[in-house]
């Protein structure tokens, strides 16, 4: 079973409603996502911490081999200015 982008989109913003999600699929398979999510949440917090708050909004959706979604790019950022 493959996700949709929006799929990844709304789980994330359920997590983090006030983040800017782009959601890409760097394949066109619908497995393989890159991810950039911009949220205030994420200052003071390390890259690892900042990945971690995101990979937990998926709610197991990339646990093993049993996953929904096969690979995801991410990167975190905080808002500029």
């Amino acid at each position: 079973m493959v996700m949709q982008a929006n799929e990844i989109e709304a789980l994330i913003k359920e997590a983090l409603p006030e983040a800017t999600v782009t959601i890409t699929d760097l394949a066109g398979d619908g497995n393989h996502y890159a991810a950039e999510v911009i949220d205030e949440s994420f200052r003071g917090k390390n890259r690892v911490q900042q990945q971690r708050v995101v990979y937990s909004a998926l709610k197991g959706k990339m646990d093993g081999s049993n996953g929904e979604l096969h690979a995801l790019a991410l990167t975190t950022k905080i808002p500029e200015g």
